[in-house]
């Protein structure tokens, strides 16, 4: 565990006797980002570094410390992605974790006396967070960082994201790079079954009759064209059969884009649609929605081809992504199981999972 420690001039004693306490625990390493005496200095320079750290991945977490945890708290929660706030007792620091899966704690050196320090500290590093309704709260957090980059731009469809406990849990569990090839397939089809349940909420029905063993009755069924399946390749691919386990009777077309490493564009290559998709409700699937290229010129071919109900399935989404297939469809619901922090200089989502087409096909 990587752990970011920064500190102004008011709270530099006690941030020695924080590190000390840390190192004693053998999965940490730290990342000192000063101040490295008593003289007076700025607390933003500090925290604001320190907190970059934490959401670009370079750290795992911070802990920061000025005279009174407050400002410091201020500062990191200016980065996107960090939830920051002064923990000066246990119980807040636990609680911290728990529900609020606080990943910069801040602590007050003028308030805080030197044998407080390691309670506190254990507290926060030791609680799990417990997610269930807490993790509907903090996706609200995050999904209110993604509106405000998202603000000037034309006003899009909805952006669902799941925080159903067992999508979430599948989540955690396919992110890991210790999960393997295997895994991560079956993990993608359970995941795009449970997300088209929600995905298909409003399909039309129709009152059909129907005999049982004992009675005549009416009973519902869908009514008309159904549902099309339009991944783009080749991650796409992945989540096909989880939707098909529920939908058996889709069409499933094929879109293929693949994104120039240098430019981050896509590129065309592929497209094989059913002849009536235009009387279908089309989903999309594309598992990582990063800059949004590659989904969004896969919607504009389908609305060239006469779609006009169109539903985008996403693994993890990044909010650049989210903004840019809003702001050129803005007719189009999005669905994620989560929106992430960022994109990385390389254009890849942060903390993301990696590369969805490698990780689902063994290519790397």
């Amino acid at each position: 565990m990587n752990i970011a420690v920064g500190c102004d001039h008011a709270g530099y004693i006690l941030k020695l006797m924080a590190m000390d306490h840390l190192v004693l625990r053998p999965e940490v390493r730290l990342q000192d980002f000063g101040s490295y005496s008593e003289e007076r200095v700025d607390y933003p320079d500090i925290a604001l570094e320190a907190a970059r750290a934490v959401s670009e991945g370079k750290a795992d977490c911070g802990v920061l410390l000025c005279g009174t945890g407050i400002g410091m708290a201020i500062a990191a929660n200016k980065i996107k992605g960090i939830r920051a706030a002064a923990c000066n007792d246990v119980e807040s620091a636990r609680m911290a974790r728990a529900h609020n899966n606080l990943n910069v704690l801040t602590l007050g050196g003028r308030v805080l006396a030197p044998g407080q320090v390691p309670g506190i500290l254990d507290a926060w590093l030791t609680t799990l967070f417990e997610g269930g309704r807490h993790l509907v709260r903090i996706n609200k957090i995050a999904a209110a960082e993604a509106a405000d980059l998202c603000a000037g731009l034309p006003s899009g469809g909805r952006v669902v994201v799941f925080n159903h406990p067992l999508v979430q849990h599948k989540v955690g569990i396919i992110r890991s790079r210790d999960t393997s090839v295997k895994e991560f397939r079956e993990l993608l089809q359970e995941i795009a079954g449970l997300m088209v349940y929600e995905i298909t909420r409003n399909l039309p029905l129709t009152e059909v009759q129907v005999e049982t063993p004992l009675a005549v009755t009416r009973a519902r069924t869908l009514e008309g064209k159904k549902l099309a399946i339009v991944p783009v390749l080749r991650a796409g691919l992945g989540m096909v059969d989880g939707i098909l386990q529920l939908v058996p009777n889709a069409k499933v077309g094929h879109i293929g884009l693949y994104r120039d490493h240098d430019t981050h564009k896509p590129v065309f290559y592929y497209c094989k649609l059913p002849e009536d998709i235009d009387r279908r409700m089309v989903i999309v699937t594309d598992p990582m929605l990063a800059t949004g290229g590659s989904a969004s010129d896969a919607i504009r071919m389908l609305k060239e081809k006469g779609c006009t109900n169109i539903r985008l399935m996403c693994l993890v989404a990044a909010p650049e992504g989210v903004a840019y297939v809003q702001k050129n469809h803005p007719d189009v619901d999005i669905y994620t199981a989560s929106l992430d922090r960022e994109l990385n200089p390389q254009a890849y989502i942060l903390p993301g999972l990696g590369d969805a087409g490698d990780r689902i096909f063994g290519t790397k």
